[in-house]
């Protein structure tokens, strides 16, 4: 029998977490969610709440949902939470217990997002508890694989695992393992570890401290390839009893925060599901306007061309978190309607294709009382609630049915993502923060004037990847692999335009210093050789540089250059040390292509000196940072803006596909902007822009005059 497909732009909420909300009000919650337009609901389907005893299950609840779920035309996403284990298991597999850097073995507690026993877990690297986990994992899909209000499974929830562990038994044995295949003997072992006198396996330990060491940065690689053969073993164990629904999974978009310290990698994680998601809020990470953006471009590059949603939503306040604490009101703290509306249709704009709130009305319980859900505490209908049942009718409305079909444009630049640069720098530093500000710099930069910047991975299997753009933007290249080196300097002898930020290959892939610099051979990629280098972070904080009358922020590290084939483009200024003067920017033509080497991180300083304000109406203003110099940067390159706006306070993008050519602009502001809107040469002319949503424009040619509507996203079909 085959099941009935998820809606085309599935729309919903994560509705159950046992216990919450009250049986008493089930029935009535779906009647009021179908009759708005929801058609997905995602429960929590808790390992500790349902096996009660080994081998007893409790699937009364669940099986309750399910037949509501039928009954009212709403499909039901299973996520799997093997990750919650039963007290019982914490006591018959002690030995599984998460071990952390410091020896201590956990014991279970409450978990914060459902107020139910069982966390964190158990380390699934133990085969017998695996084994007692794929139990249950086998009798859930068996139980409902050929229910009618079955959808689909998500698996890992958020893609997290714990930073500090696990340090147990099994985990050390799998290490060994992964180092043996790795590396073939001790010896060779202990060569590249540079730990000489290892006589058995057994003396091969995963470090407990962290440093810029091979053995650290082999075991920060272990970690992420052993976390998504977790993923890898959910994903297989559902799909060989039910290849019919589809297995999807959604992070937090946390590739560049905590690919490093959480084994958080989207593209990874994408790469291994049918559909792909992400949970973003801005009232945890903040609502100026490009966060949400870079984070949503983020996924949608990780996906690739598949369809990925936004798996959990903010649909309402968020109180007493600590990273919520002494922001304003209007900075997504307290979400009001036009907040929702903004958030999702801005996703929309970036290439979601679905939507579900993180919570559908809130918990009664734990710290996390009262949050995210657009309905009251009681089921109850709110305004929130209102622009969320809109926004759920607007999707599935029949002339929206071709804007789904059509998806956003590639971006005119690709921003490398380099895992070994961000494992090395966390081992270095105990942080990812610059490694995130230096990528999240350019990202902002490139943001800033409305070029559209897609998140670029060239590691294997990604390579592909490379003959898709023109332009390329590498930060903070400070350790890379022979191979990633081999691979850029290729692209750009192929005809690539590749700028560097300061020190490219300073270390390999061991944390190995090279003696000649750029390292990894890269000085003829680049025509330089280094004349002076500094990594003092602390005194770096006003280096600026000076190319051709622009100045622009670096920071964190300084890389002066003597030119041998490449030629001088800007030097270093107001640096009080042997700097001063010395050359900071060089230009170089290789094979077809050409580079740029930039001697800092200019990504950093801007980052870090682009600090927004909160402007007047709402929106933002920018009182500094290193836009001039990204304005010639893209002059420089020859980056040509899909679209271009009068008004650079809003953000808008190109949609295109079997659908047809969508505009999409958002006004971040809390007043409408009256602006003008011009396509690049290629796009068009059309001769009818047809407003699907938002504001009213009069198009001419290319150029389209928009009266875009405060804190919302026009939708424009162009013809």
């Amino acid at each position: 029998m085959t099941p009935d497909p998820l809606p085309s732009f599935p729309y919903g909420a994560v509705y159950f977490r046992r216990s919450n909300p009250p049986e008493s009000d089930w029935a009535r919650d779906y009647v009021t969610a179908a009759a708005d337009g929801y058609t997905v609901f995602r429960h929590w389907f808790l390992w500790s709440a349902i096996e009660i005893r080994p081998g007893v299950y409790d699937w009364s609840a669940y099986d309750r949902h399910l037949d509501l779920a039928a009954e009212q035309g709403i499909k039901t996403i299973i996520a799997e939470m093997v990750a919650v284990a039963p007290e019982w298991a914490y006591r018959r597999y002690a030995h599984a217990r998460y071990e952390t850097r410091t020896g201590q073995r956990l014991g279970p507690a409450m978990h914060g997002s459902c107020v139910v026993g069982g966390a964190p877990g158990l380390c699934l690297d133990n085969l017998d508890l695996r084994k007692a986990a794929e139990r249950f994992l086998r009798a859930l899909v068996m139980r409902y694989r050929d229910h009618p209000g079955l959808g689909g499974y998500d698996i890992w929830n958020e893609g997290n695992y714990p930073g500090a562990v696990c340090y147990c038994p099994a985990t050390v044995a799998d290490f060994r393992n992964w180092a043996e295949r790795r590396y073939g003997d001790l010896h060779s072992l202990g060569e590249a570890w540079r730990r000489y006198s290892f006589e058995s396996w057994e003396d091969v330990n995963p470090p407990r401290t962290l440093g810029p060491y091979p053995d650290c940065l082999d075991w920060l690689a272990f970690r992420i390839e052993n976390a998504f053969e977790q993923l890898d073993w959910r994903a297989d164990t559902i799909r060989t009893l039910d290849p019919e629904h589809p297995i999807t999974a959604h992070g937090i978009a946390g590739t560049l925060t905590g690919m490093a310290s959480n084994t958080r990698d989207d593209w990874r994680a994408a790469d291994r599901v049918a559909i792909y998601g992400y949970t973003w809020g801005s009232s945890r990470h903040g609502d100026e306007p490009w966060k949400q953006v870079h984070a949503v471009d983020l996924v949608r590059s990780a996906s690739q061309s598949k369809p990925f949603w936004h798996a959990e939503a903010y649909g309402g306040p968020l109180w007493l978190q600590p990273n919520v604490l002494d922001k304003p009101r209007d900075a997504g703290r307290i979400a009001e309607p036009e907040d929702i509306r903004y958030w999702d249709l801005v996703s929309f704009m970036c290439g979601a294709t679905g939507l579900l709130y993180l919570r559908w009305r809130p918990l009664l319980d734990g710290p996390l009382f009262g949050a995210f859900g657009p309905y009251g505490l009681d089921g109850s209908r709110t305004d929130r609630s209102a622009m969320a049942a809109r926004i759920a009718q607007w999707v599935a409305a029949p002339p929206q049915a071709a804007l789904w079909r059509s998806r956003p444009v590639r971006g005119e630049v690709g921003i490398v993502v380099v895992p070994e640069t961000q494992r090395f720098l966390y081992a270095l530093l105990g942080s990812t923060d610059v490694y995130a500000q230096a990528l999240q710099g350019i990202y902002r930069g490139f943001f800033d004037l409305n070029v559209q910047a897609d998140w670029v991975r060239i590691d294997a299997p990604w390579a592909a990847t490379l003959d898709a753009y023109q332009v390329f933007y590498l930060p903070v290249p400070v350790a890379l692999t022979a191979a990633t080196a081999d691979r850029l300097r290729d692209w750009v002898e192929a005809g690539g335009t590749l700028i560097v930020e300061g020190c490219p290959g300073y270390f390999d892939e061991y944390g190995h210093v090279g003696t000649q610099q750029p390292g990894m051979g890269l000085a003829d990629l680049f025509g330089v050789r280094e004349r002076y280098v500094e990594f003092t972070p602390d005194l770096l904080d006003e280096l600026q540089l000076d190319v051709h009358g622009t100045r622009a922020w670096g920071g964190f590290l300084l890389q002066a250059y003597e030119p041998t084939t490449g030629e001088i483009q800007g030097r270093y200024v107001d640096v009080a040390g042997r700097a001063d003067g010395q050359v900071a920017v060089v230009d170089h033509a290789h094979g077809d292509g050409r580079t740029r080497l930039i001697g800092t991180l200019v990504g950093y300083g801007h980052a870090t000196h682009a600090k927004q304000t909160r402007g007047a109406e709402g929106g933002t203003v920018d009182p500094g940072g290193n836009g001039a110099f990204f304005r010639d940067l893209i002059a420089w390159a020859e980056i040509t803006p899909h679209v271009r706006v009068s008004d650079p306070r809003l953000i808008a993008r190109l949609h295109v596909g079997d659908g047809g050519t969508y505009l999409w602009v958002a006004n971040p502001m809390r007043r409408d902007r009256l602006a003008r809107v011009t396509l690049a040469e290629g796009w068009g002319p059309f001769s009818e822009a047809q407003v699907l949503w938002g504001g009213e424009g009069t198009l001419d040619g290319q150029t389209l005059t928009l009266m875009a509507p405060a804190r919302d996203v026009t939708v424009l079909a162009l013809r």
